[in-house]
Parts: structure tokens; sequence; C-alpha cells
């Protein structure tokens, strides 16, 4: 009985797996692939980069019959076209004339950003449906770092910050429970054809699970666990909130053609579970950060052996980075956080004011948030920036490595990780504590 039910899920998860689903899914939202009517014979002798993330899946994409790898002659422009959306109204749905079909949305597209590992700049494909596009191109910005670097201050300076600063805490362990289970997993991205990549950023990453499901899913549903019953709304309108948020992303990744269904809902699955675990454990942490004086020594420890622990599963990907900068950030504002306690800076509103209400808000409160938010990331980019310009240099200079190519410097582990832990400490540290203390000193507080 025990085997017929373990047969069952394997068979389960072998079906979700398949990326002739993705293929199909993305051909509903109107995205047509640049693929040659013939996939390559993979027995010709060719090979492909030996780069992680890209193993080959194409047995399973030849089977996909049903779906239509592409148009040839789009293929054929490919490589002279520049990355953008660009008007064709040569071309409509189905490979069918736009002039006599009467449809103009339709648009010739390339992925916005290359492959920092491979230089790969992707394949050209068709836009049916522009509205998916951007839908789906925003929500998955809502699981990017970059999202979270302006999310974060955000709401730290002018909503909450005992939300943002444990709101870091999950993100940070999350991102690195996610992006180690990848490198111990090793399951490479969805085959290219049938599955188009709208995205190839991070096509050099293994795929499972997906750490943008992860993170798209961790940061609405905790963001709802710190602030229900702290600030006053509805449980529905709360949930909804986050529901839909993390769906969003969730679904962004298979329309990208990043991850496989399975991927997604293990990512979605997986957070849960370790939400579960550390969100009981917040208090105790935030806690343990603020008030014990052994804190910014299990701090820095504990992040730099995570940091190691990330950089030793596998060879160099842009989820080294990502990994590291997390870590970084966490550190950085868990430092910041005791500080801020330990010289009275920490002004956490008073159980009794709550539940918070955002009922006062008015012109004068608007405008305040904006220079904050305008004064605070300028900041944060000038610090990153000049953080840079000194440690990577520096770091070459340490372990004797050359600082002409800086995209290759970083490739090396004694550079990539010190320089995204220290950067990014540095810019966590500045976001809690030194961004605060300018605006008391400004009157902007």
């Amino acid at each position: 009985m025990a085997s017929n039910y373990v047969k069952t899920f394997v068979d389960v998860c072998s079906y979700l797996q398949d990326p002739c689903h993705v293929a199909r899914f993305q051909k509903i939202c109107g995205v047509i692939g640049s693929f040659p009517v013939k996939p390559k014979n993979l027995g010709s002798g060719e090979s492909e980069p030996d780069v992680p993330g890209l193993r080959k899946r194409i047995q399973q994409g030849e089977q996909c019959s049903d779906v239509n790898f592409g148009n040839g002659a789009v293929g054929d422009a490919a490589s002279s076209q520049p990355n953008g959306m660009q008007s064709d109204s040569s071309v409509g749905p189905e490979g069918t004339s736009a002039a006599a079909g009467g449809e103009s949305d339709t648009v010739r597209s390339k992925p916005l950003r290359r492959n920092s590992l491979t230089e790969e700049v992707g394949q050209e494909f068709l836009i049916h449906n522009k509205f998916l596009f951007y839908l789906f191109t925003f929500g998955t910005e809502l699981g990017n770092e970059m999202f979270f670097i302006v999310f974060f201050p955000f709401l730290f300076w002018n909503i909450d910050a005992l939300a943002s600063r444990r709101l870091i805490i999950v993100w940070a362990w999350n991102l690195f429970l996610g992006q180690s289970t990848k490198d111990m997993v090793r399951w490479s991205r969805p085959a290219s054809p049938p599955v188009v990549k709208v995205e190839v950023f991070y096509n050099s990453e293994y795929s499972m699970p997906s750490t943008h499901a992860m993170t798209g899913t961790a940061i609405p549903f905790c963001l709802f666990m710190l602030t229900y019953g702290r600030w006053q709304y509805t449980f529905l309108f709360g949930f909804s909130v986050a529901l839909c948020w993390s769906v969003l992303v969730c679904v962004s990744r298979v329309y990208m053609g990043m991850h496989s269904v399975l991927e997604v809902i293990t990512g979605f699955l997986y957070t849960l579970l370790i939400l579960a675990f550390l969100c009981p454990l917040l208090d105790t942490i935030d806690t343990f950060y603020m008030t014990d004086r052994y804190a910014p020594l299990a701090i820095v420890v504990s992040h730099v052996s995570l940091g190691l622990v990330a950089f030793s599963l596998d060879s160099w990907s842009t989820s080294r980075g990502d990994t590291a900068q997390a870590l970084g950030t966490g550190a950085g504002a868990a430092l910041a956080t005791h500080v801020n306690y330990q010289t009275g800076l920490l002004l956490d509103p008073p159980l009794s004011s709550l539940p918070l209400t955002s009922q006062s808000v008015g012109i004068s409160a608007v405008v305040l948030s904006v220079l904050r938010f305008a004064i605070g990331v300028a900041v944060l980019l000038v610090t990153r920036m000049a953080m840079k310009a000194v440690t990577i240099p520096f770091l070459c200079r340490v372990f004797g490595l050359p600082s002409d190519n800086v995209r290759q410097a970083r490739q090396h582990m004694r550079v990539e990780l010190p320089y995204r832990y220290i950067v990014y400490s540095v810019v966590g540290f500045s976001c809690v504590c030194v961004v605060p203390l300018l605006f008391r000193l400004v009157n902007l507080a």
C-alpha cells in the first residue's frame, strides 16, 4: 500500500516537472518562441556549455508534440536585434499577418537582462498579450532582490520599523535555505525548447525550488502575520493581499520560463514550512539581537558561517552573490538593531498604542515620507557605490587577483563572498541605524 502511494507521488511530481506544461501556459498567455521548426539533433556532436543550471532536458522537450516551438524567421533576427520590446505590425498571433488579421498588439521582444555569468542575451520571442507580459514582469520583480532593497527601507523608515527588521531576518534565512537547497538538489531550468526563456538573468542557477516563489511567499505572509492585530485591518483583507502577492510571483516564474510547476509549488510549500518554524521564534531572536551582550559576535559568526556553507556547495553562479547579499544585509540590520537599542535610538511604539492605524495620514505626512525615502535611498546608494569601489580592488590586491575585470574577479569565492558580505552589511547597518539618525539630525524623524 505504501509503495503505491510513493509511486503515485513520484508520478505526480514527474508530471508537474514536465516543461511541456510551462510551454503550454506560455502559449496560452501569448508568448511564442523563435525556435527553429526542427530542434537540433543532440547526437550531432555539438557540445553545450558546462554551466550550472544548464543541464540537458531536451529529451522531455521533444515529447511536447502539441506545443508549437515557434517561428524560425523570427529567430534569424535574434542576434541582431537589441534587447527590449519592439512593435511588429507584420506578425500576428500564431504567425499570421497582423495587417490581414487586424492585430497590431504583437511585439517582438528579447529578455531585458542578460545572464551575468554566461553573457547569454536570450532568444527573441513574440508577445501577443502585452498586458500579461507587463503583469507578470511586475510579478517577478516582486520576488527580486532589488525590490526588497527598496521595500525594506521604505517600510522601516515610514511605516513599521519592528515589522521591517523582523522581515529582514525571515528574508535572509529564507533565501539562504532556498539557494542552498537548489545547490544540493541541482535540477536544471526547464528545457528550451519547448520553453521560451522570457528571462535569462538567472538561467545559470539551479531551479529546485523556486527562490522567487519562496521570497514572494515569505514576505507577504510574514508581513501579514507580523502586522495583523498590530495594525487595524480585517483578516480577510490582509490574507487576500498576501495570497494575491504570492500567487502573482509564483505564476510569473512559470510565465518567464524559469521554473516548472513542481518547482514553484515546492517553493511555496517549503516557505510555509519555514514560516511555521521561524515566525514563532522572531520575538526571541529580535530580543536577543537587541539585549544580549554577545549578540554582535553571534550575529557575525552565524552569518559568515552560513555564507561559507552556501559558497562551498557548488561552483559559482548568480545565486552565490544573492545569498551573500541577503546574509550581509541581515547581519548589518541585526547589528544596527543592537546599537539602536543600546543607545536608546530604538523607539518602537508602546503596546498601549496598538493597534496602529493610518487614519491620520495627510498631505504633510505623505510629503515627509517621500522626503525620508528619497534622502535615505540616496544615502544607501552612495554608501553602496563607495563600498563597492573600495572593497573589490582591495580584495583583489589581498588575494593577488587582477582587478581590471570586475565580473571575472567576483567569480572568485575569495572576492565575491567578502565583497557582498561587507558591502551589504554596511548598507543594512546604514538603513537601520545611520539613516534614521540622520533623519533626527535634519528633523525628518
